[in-house]
């Protein structure tokens, strides 16, 4: 047994990372345009002004798609340039953008799953307060519902949310995201609470107006947690880990799984994060809980790393320092492969939801070599030892349906800029040309034999 005979095989990018056009036909400011502006806040005051330049390029972009093998694009639509003002008036231009890049997609055979929301609000939400306004659900709604109207003819799938982790931990409590915001305890488990009433009022209106029927999920991030050993005890505190607070501060509450998907997907949050900060917590309604946890259809989660945690005496998980030497990404994130067995099997086991992998990748120093190629062969190595133990995981049970790797090609990287590459496609972002990687001819051979030659 192996993977699916129906495994979604895709890649996945994000509007603000990609698109460019930050100014053209009619789209309004996001919080990112604005932030990118202040200056300071990103890798040499990189902006995502002009990216990857897709908006004009994406139909290079789908036959690059195509050649690689790609059974699906994951892609978030830029909120801001289907509605400029966040609400009201739609910009058109904005949705026949997306219809051409649909259109090109299914023409090729590639299909589409559009992500709402992937960081980047509309300004002039953000100036009536952003996540923190409790009307900013019912924007949310009004977005999603212009979303269905349009494009459920053509799509099928649909996540709500992009890591909300980071809309909330790395954009309102560090402050390293747009809008750069540090607000107090109570606040940020508003926006928590808001952030979750408006992924779920976007289902609603994703069932409600949609001219099908369409698949609903989330794609959320969070601190992964697997066992040294094989031993009950020490899988056990991996569990625990997965779902508990390990240390119970504000900033670890930003990256913990169960307070983002235990409200979702259980209908209620976690009790450790009420004993801890319950204090702080709006008050919520059993009719707000029931709006978070409308019925979902899968489960996706975005996978790069783990910590690894041992039981101690009292089968609690204690952090097992790493070796000296251990294995990291350019961007020094540790290389855990065994996290693509263990996450799937704890998140599938606690939430019952067919499971996708939403990102998984690596940043690597990549460059086009003298041959004119370019040889990632450390992102190849990762992708084949991260690809094999998710297959672990589909065979020991976890309905696994699909794998995106992040990311298709190089992109502006958030706070990073361009200072790092995540692609298996190389971007000279002075000509935009574009390179096919090793790990895109790579993973091309994966996808044609659907993960049998791992």
């Amino acid at each position: 047994m192996s993977f699916r005979k129906d495994f979604v095989w895709g890649g996945a990018t994000a509007s603000y990372q990609v698109e460019g056009a930050a100014y053209e036909d009619g789209k309004g400011l996001n919080i990112w345009d604005v932030f990118c502006k202040d200056g300071g806040h990103t890798y040499e005051n990189h902006t995502g002004d002009v990216a990857c330049d897709q908006y004009h390029r994406y139909k290079e972009d789908v036959a690059l798609m195509k050649e690689m093998g790609l059974g699906a694009y994951r892609f978030s639509l830029s909120w801001a340039r289907i509605l400029p003002e966040g609400t009201g008036k739609v910009n058109p231009k904005g949705l026949a953008y997306y219809d051409n890049l649909i259109n090109a997609l299914l023409d090729k055979g590639i299909e589409p799953y559009i992500t709402l929301y992937h960081w980047d609000l509309p300004y002039e939400l953000h100036k009536r307060g952003g996540w923190l306004n409790p009307e900013s659900p019912k924007w949310f709604y009004e977005y999603a519902k212009v979303v269905a109207e349009h494009f459920s003819d053509r799509v099928t799938n649909f996540f709500t949310l992009n890591e909300p982790q980071c809309t909330v931990g790395l954009g309102y409590q560090t402050g390293e995201h747009a809008p750069g915001l540090r607000v107090g305890a109570a606040d940020y488990f508003r926006i928590w609470h808001n952030v979750l009433m408006a992924h779920g009022r976007a289902a609603e209106a994703l069932r409600e107006f949609s001219v099908r029927d369409v698949k609903i999920g989330m794609a959320p991030c969070g601190a992964l947690y697997m066992p040294a050993t094989d031993a009950p005890e020490d899988i056990e505190a991996a569990r625990k880990a997965t779902f508990g607070l390990m240390n119970p501060t504000i900033g670890d509450c930003s990256w913990d799984v169960a307070l983002c998907c235990d409200p979702v997907y259980l209908g209620q949050y976690p009790e450790d994060i009420l004993t801890q900060f319950g204090q702080f917590f709006p008050k919520v309604t059993p009719e707000e809980m029931a709006l978070i946890s409308r019925p979902l259809d899968f489960y996706g989660q975005n996978i790069y790393n783990a910590v690894t945690v041992k039981a101690d005496e009292n089968g609690n998980p204690v952090r097992v320092k790493r070796r000296a030497g251990f294995p990291q990404t350019a961007m020094s994130w540790p290389v855990t492969p065994e996290c693509l067995y263990w996450a799937p099997k704890f998140l599938y086991e606690r939430y019952r939801k067919p499971f996708f992998v939403t990102e998984n990748g690596m940043a690597s120093h990549d460059w086009i070599g003298l041959d004119g190629k370019v040889h990632d062969s450390s992102r190849v190595d990762f992708m084949h030892r991260y690809l094999r133990e998710l297959r672990r995981a589909a065979e020991d049970g976890v309905d696994v349906r699909g794998y995106f790797a992040w990311s298709v090609m190089d992109n502006f990287e958030w706070a990073y800029g361009y200072s790092e590459r995540f692609g298996m496609v190389y971007v000279d972002y002075e000509t935009q040309e574009r390179t096919l990687k090793d790990s895109a001819y790579f993973y091309r051979d994966v996808i044609a034999v659907n993960g049998e030659n791992l």
